[in-house]
């Protein structure tokens, strides 16, 4: 099944790339015609974002959604089975590498943390490639199992690893850093009981994890958000790298709220480009922050 897959994929993403986001818009498209249920969520999420003007924006941001999403998806094939150098060659722009050229000359670990913005594999298989020292990649197994494999043979090539979501995972990423090597979080999935706090995220009660707070916190380590944007008329990428924005000072509530803030400034930069079709308020929120929110 395995060999099978990656085939298939690997077919798909030699199509060039504006013929596979044409694909994708047209997939996008019927989505959100078609597919009401994830529509409805979409649209709810957008809907408290409060990105949207007015009620006519809001339907074109969620239809926008829709398709962005689509092309992400299919963009995984081309980042999971496209050699590094075509990987690289796709990024026509570069914004913030100066952040991480001083991590690299301050000899400091690189904590680099991205939404689900944009196209992440790719942005994060192009960083591995200009770095000069590992870059190890957190990842929750995917719900269909037999993906797991075909995901890890794309992401666990030339400098970069991967490490599961688990607590040996989490070590694996703290010896990573301490060894002045580079990390990828992706810090808005809902985390297991026990391993979040409940803060805000656009208003609203979110369980957030506060695993890249803490990472953030390890000594002579430097903590930057980057994105890769997907680029208009399947022309390319971008990639955009800046630093934390607020100050942490470890109260878990509070250092968990910088990074939902941070997360919430990136996806109003780039909102057609954001995951909003996944459910990130889930679970029953304290009854005070539930009377708070309106």
């Amino acid at each position: 099944m395995q060999k099978l897959v990656y085939g298939v994929f690997a077919l798909v993403a030699w199509l060039p790339l504006p013929i596979l986001h044409g694909i994708g818009s047209f997939l996008g498209w019927l989505g959100f015609h078609c597919a009401t249920r994830s529509r409805a969520l979409i649209t709810q999420n957008v809907h408290f974002s409060k990105l949207a003007a007015n009620d006519q924006d809001e339907r074109k941001l969620v239809r926008a959604v829709c398709e962005e999403s689509m092309k992400g998806g299919l963009e995984l094939t081309v980042a999971w089975t496209r050699s590094s150098r075509h990987i690289v060659s796709l990024f026509k722009e570069v914004h913030g590498w100066e952040y991480i050229q001083a991590a690299i000359e301050q000899k400091q670990g690189l904590l680099l943390i991205t939404p689900h913005l944009g196209s992440y594999d790719l942005a994060g298989r192009f960083i591995s490639e200009r770095l000069p020292f590992p870059l190890t990649a957190m990842y929750r197994p995917p719900k269909v199992r037999w993906l797991e494999g075909v995901m890890n043979a794309g992401r666990v090539r030339d400098n970069g690893h991967t490490a599961p979501a688990t607590m040996q995972g989490v070590k694996q990423v703290v010896r990573a850093l301490k060894n002045a090597e580079a990390t990828i979080v992706l810090p808005d999935q809902v985390p297991k009981t026990g391993e979040g706090v409940w803060v805000r995220f656009f208003g609203r009660p979110a369980y957030t994890m506060t695993l890249a707070s803490r990472l953030a916190r390890t000594a002579d380590v430097t903590t930057l958000f980057f994105c890769g944007e997907r680029l208009p008329g399947g022309r390319g990428f971008a990639l955009h790298v800046a630093p934390l924005e607020g100050t942490l000072n470890g109260e878990r509530a509070h250092d968990a709220q910088i990074i939902n803030d941070n997360v919430a400034i990136w996806v109003a930069r780039f909102p057609e480009q954001y995951l909003f079709g996944y459910n990130r308020y889930k679970g029953v929120a304290p009854t005070d922050m539930k009377n708070e929110f309106r």
